[in-house]
This record gives C-alpha cells, structure tokens and sequence, in this order.
C-alpha cells in the first residue's frame, strides 16, 4: 500500500461525482472513513496514518471525500450539506461497493455524519468511532458564522476571528473550495437530539484531545449511549488528535474486541 498516494476512483449519487479509496484487504472486515470540515480523505486518513494502520492490521478501508471537498463535486447550495444528506452519500458508496455493513469511523463533522447514518440505517453499520466530537454533538460547539465569513473573506490577513482563522488557515493549505466550504459549514450543522443518541446500540468509541476546545466531553456523550465508551486523547486539540498514537491503538484495541 502506498502512503502518499492512494488510487482513488469515483462513483455517483444524488447528482454529483463522489471520489472514494479502497484500500487494505479486500476480505477484510470493512472500516468507512468519514473525514471532518475542510479536509479530505487524504489529509485526515491517509497523511496521519489512518489508512496504514488499518489497513496493516487487515482490514478493508475505505474512505470518502465529502461533497464540497477533495476530489467530489463540490455544491453550493447550504442544503446540500445537511447531516442527513451527506450520511445518505457515506450508505451510497456501502451499495456501491456492495457491502452490507461496515464499522464508521468519523472525525468531527465526519462524526456527526456517522452519527446520521447510524440513525437513518442502523442495519448499515456495526459500530461507530466518533473522533473530535463529545457532548457537542448535541449541545453544539459554539458559533460558526465567523467561519463562513472568514472563509468568504479576501484574504487570512483580514480574518481577526481565532477560530476563523484556524479553519480559513486550513483550507489555503489544503487548496480548498472556499465557496463551497462555506455553504457546507452553514448547512451542515444540525444537532442530535439527546434521546436519538440513546438509540444508538452498536459498540460506540468516543475519542477527544484534552486540549479540543470545540468537540466538548466525550464522557458527557457516552453517557448517554448505551454502548460507548469515552477516550480522552491526552495533550492533543482538535487539529492534532486524529493521528495519535493513543487514539489508533484505542481503535484497533475497540475493533478487536468485536471480532
């Protein structure tokens, strides 16, 4: 398996061209990946590791630009980008491929997508990673129209707003479509109601840097699951937790104890 450089191919759904990766071993048991806010597939699985580590410990791994990001068509419509919508596209690419279920392992939005798809087709997944996303997921993490605006904005110079400007900042490095990004941050914000979450059975992991100053507790969310565990990833803030050590080797412990 290369590191750098996966193959990627496309399928269709809901009007657009969807980039996807498949890789690891094609008998393997299944792990879909669901990225977060202005990354990509490659910037959030592959770079960090994800997909080695995964596919090295034999599993099949898949993994999905988001519509508005990579490689997929890239909307500017906010509707495109609700929760629900963007879980239907993660279940598309599990037709396409033909696979009956799969573990879904998402990262920030990628968790709130995988928490959507979990409700809307339970039968789908066998169990959920939730990375970068506690108690927000239902309480909300604050106020994401600086975002959008510093996303719209001439230039990272003339955004003042912190997290704007971290999230602006990310997306000139990763060469994103800022029109785009900003209609999906706009769209994409839904919350799940609390007593949804407790109707969420298959084995959940819960994993948040210390230092996530967006995700809130993953302890608060677990709590109200009735099959999560929570998992604090120590020293890491929302940006960096994805790759560490003490996150994959929880993962793969977490998939393990399921086989």
């Amino acid at each position: 398996m290369n590191l750098n450089a996966p193959a990627f191919s496309t399928f269709s759904h809901d009007g657009l061209s969807l980039s996807y990766l498949d890789e690891g071993d094609p008998a393997g048991d299944p792990v879909l990946l669901i990225h977060g806010f202005a990354s990509s597939a490659t910037v959030n699985w592959v770079h960090p590791g994800w997909v080695k580590t995964l596919g090295d410990a034999g599993y099949r791994v898949i993994a999905m630009d988001n519509r508005g990001h990579g490689g997929s068509d890239k909307p500017t419509d906010p509707d495109a980008y609700r929760p629900w919508v963007m879980a239907a596209d993660s279940v598309a690419l599990l037709d396409h491929l033909r696979i009956p279920a799969a573990h879904l392992f998402g990262y920030s939005m990628g968790a709130r997508i995988s928490v959507f798809a979990a409700l809307n087709d339970p039968d789908r997944v066998r169990s959920l990673v939730l990375g970068g996303l506690g108690i927000g997921m239902t309480d909300g993490v604050g106020d994401w129209d600086p975002i959008a605006d510093a996303l719209l904005a001439p230039s990272l110079e003339s955004v003042s707003h912190d997290r704007g400007r971290m999230f602006r900042a990310f997306a000139d490095q990763t060469k994103s479509d800022k029109q785009a990004l900003a209609a999906c941050i706009r769209g994409s914000r839904d919350l799940v109601e609390r007593s949804d979450m407790g109707k969420i059975d298959v084995p959940t992991l819960i994993g948040v840097g210390t230092k996530d100053d967006i995700a809130g507790s993953p302890q608060d969310l677990a709590d109200l699951m009735p099959n999560a565990t929570a998992l604090d990833i120590p020293g890491r803030d929302h940006m960096l937790a994805v790759g560490d050590r003490v996150f994959k080797k929880a993962v793969l412990e977490f998939y393990a104890s399921q086989a």
